[in-house]
Parts: C-alpha cells; sequence; structure tokens
C-alpha cells in the first residue's frame, strides 16, 4: 500500500518555521534538551533502580510491594515519556551518542527503539490518524479507533471496557507486536528499514537482558506467584499511563480522521493536517506537563518533533498565534478530565456508528 501525498505546502508552514527558528536565535537557546531534563532523566532512571532492588532483592510486605509495582509502571512510563521519547527524537541532547543512549532506554524496559522508530516517528508522525497507515490507531479487533475501520458488535461496549485493551498494551507489544514487526518486516503498511547485524544483535540482545531482568531473575529471588501478580501490576499500570496519555492526544470527538483520495492525496498540507488531528490538554498544568514529558503539548510535538518538549510551553504561544492568523484550528482541552471525557464520547460514538 502506498503512502499518500499530502497538498503542496503553503506560507503558513514555512511562516511557522521562521517564527520558531527566530525565536530560539533571539533567546540565544538551543532546540534541544538542558540542564533540567537531564536532571529529570537521572532521577526518573536512579528512582526505577531503587524500586526495581527493593522489589527484587528486599522482598516488601506484600501490600507495599504492590503499591511499588504501580510507582514502577509510574516511573517506566515517565522514562518513556522524557527520556526515550525525547532521544529516539533526536531532540534529547546536542550530541548523537547521547540521543542513542536515552532512545535505548525503551529497549531495557523490554520494547525496541529501532522498531519503535519506525512505527512512531514515521508512521504516526507521518500521517497522523490516516487508516492503514497510522499503526497508533490499529487497536483491532478489540477497539475502534478510527471511523475507517470495521465495526464489530464488540465496539458498542469498548467505551466501558478500553481501559482492560489499555492494560494489556506494554504486554503485548513487548512479547508480542515487536516480534511481529521483526518477522513481517514492516509496521502496519510501512516497512522498515533494512536491519544491519547490529541491530539484529541489539534486539536480540536486550530482549534477551529484559526476559532475564524481569521475568528470570525475580522469579528466582521471589518465588513464582509473587513474581507474576507483580509482574502483572507492573505490566497493566505502565500500559495504562502510556496509553491514557496518548490517545487524549488523537483519539478525540474534536480531531478529524482524514481518508485520501482516490488519488492517494490528501486534502490538507502536512503541517495544516497536524493540526487538524492533534489536541493539547491541561497545558497549564506544570505537574503533569513534567511527569509526561510535555506529552500533554502534543500539537508543538507533531509540528516540531526535533525540538525538546521542555521547549513546548514557550514555543506553544508562537504556535497559537500563528494559527490564529491563518484561521487554522489549535485544539486544545484545558483540563485533562475533559479530554478523557472527549475520548470517551469519541469511543462511544464510533461503537455505535457504522
Amino acid at each position: 500500500m502506498r503512502p499518500p501525498r499530502f497538498s503542496t505546502a503553503t506560507s503558513f508552514h514555512a511562516d511557522l518555521k521562521s517564527r520558531i527558528k527566530n525565536y530560539f536565535t533571539e533567546k540565544n537557546l538551543e532546540p534541544t534538551g538542558n540542564g533540567s531534563l537531564y536532571f529529570k532523566a537521572i532521577l526518573f532512571v536512579v528512582l526505577f533502580v531503587a524500586v526495581y532492588v527493593h522489589l527484587v532483592f528486599f522482598t516488601p510486605f506484600w501490600a507495599i510491594a504492590l503499591l511499588e509495582a504501580i510507582l514502577l509502571g509510574g516511573l517506566a512510563s515517565a522514562i518513556g515519556f522524557n527520556v526515550m521519547h525525547d532521544g529516539a527524537h533526536g531532540s534529547f541532547s546536542k550530541k548523537e551518542w547521547v540521543n542513542e543512549l536515552a532512545g535505548v532506554t525503551i529497549n531495557f524496559l523490554g520494547a525496541n527503539v529501532f522498531m519503535w522508530k519506525t512505527k512512531h516517528n514515521v508512521a504516526h508522525h507521518s500521517f497522523t490518524n490516516v487508516a492503514d497507515h497510522d499503526d497508533d490507531m490499529n487497536a483491532r479487533p478489540f477497539l475502534r479507533l478510527n471511523p475507517s475501520q470495521k465495526h464489530f458488535k464488540i465496539h458498542k461496549y469498548q467505551h466501558h471496557y478500553f481501559l482492560f485493551v489499555y492494560a494489556l498494551l506494554y504486554l503485548y507489544w513487548v512479547f508480542v507486536t515487536d516480534y511481529k514487526k521483526y518477522v513481517q518486516k514492516r509496521v502496519g503498511s510501512v516497512p522498515i528499514q533494512k536491519m544491519s547485524w547490529k541491530d539484529h544483535v541489539s534486539f536480540w540482545g536486550f530482549k534477551v537482558t529484559n526476559l532475564f531482568l524481569f521475568i528470570a531473575l525475580p522469579i528466582y529471588m521471589v518465588g513464582f506467584m509473587p513474581w507474576l501478580v507483580g509482574f502483572l501490576v507492573f505490566g497493566v499500570s505502565t500500559g495504562v499511563f502510556l496509553s491514557v496519555v496518548f490517545q487524549l492526544a488523537h483519539s478525540l470527538e474534536e480531531t478529524e480522521f482524514p481518508l485520501p483520495t482516490e488519488a492517494n492525496k490528501l486534502e490538507d498540507e502536512w503541517a495544516v493536517h497536524q493540526l487538524r488531528t492533534t489536541a493539547n490538554f491541561a497545558t497549564d498544568n506544570k505537574i503533569l506537563s513534567w511527569f509526561v514529558g510535555g506529552l500533554n503539548f502534543q500539537v508543538e510535538h507533531h509540528l516540531f518533533p526535533n525540538i525538546s518538549h521542555v521547549h513546548y510551553p514557550a514555543i506553544s504561544k508562537i504556535i497559537k498565534e500563528t494559527c490564529l492568523e491563518y484561521n487554522i484550528p489549535y485544539l486544545e482541552h484545558p483540563k485533562m478530565r475533559l479530554a478523557f471525557s472527549s475520548h470517551v464520547n469519541h469511543l462511544k460514538h464510533l461503537g455505535n456508528s457504522y
């Protein structure tokens, strides 16, 4: 399946890029991360290791262990949001090796950064919300996230059970979809780049390392049943944290789900397409923004994925003003609960429509 083409770019995107470039020049800033990001990255990694060590080697009381398993899921998500995400986009640091190191943190958590870059950087960022091309919109057959997807009777109830599906995301990602992409050599309709021998060694080496750290060693230290309960709580927590944050940016009542024409062309230019398919939420909530790595500023991230999330609050003002001047929509929810409600209504609508 050939990827669709976007309409010819207008002056809007060029003007927007010029204004953002001028901002960094005038402020004498690098568009990559800064000291506050590096401190946060180290903090999350150290806390994750500390909680992991306490759970595996010190075996706390079961109630405390369950709370720590949930905390471990939150920290894994925070590392993904703040460290891996910026690193894999090349915005964590000016130094490429630092970006690669930040990106590879996802490998220790069980996934694979090589596969993720195709799924996220290429498929999702290029063809946001476009059926059969944006693999982030694929939770079939359990969920219908895009109106172009086939409707099943079970979807009538998806607004009731969707969190159970999201709870399985991390476990399914680590133990199924990465291997599926590896074998099929594609992500949805998008082929992955040819893997070098180093990529193959990295894929299998980190998969084995993860199996040892999160399955073999914990079972040896605490026993099978305590490990199984703790691992499932950790996996479910991680899945819910990751899924909810990403879905509140695209699967909403307000966002659009464009379809290519018969000539395989999309109506809008790329930048306008991003603005119609992406929404922000709770951008005034500094604690939330800090934890989710600025992914509540999803509009800014999709327009400028190579800029670190630490700059999103500042450049959001420029983007919002430019959109207003060009009469282009800028979608946002002031509160997270309102975005969550919009997502539930979106699921309900798609569950009842054919």
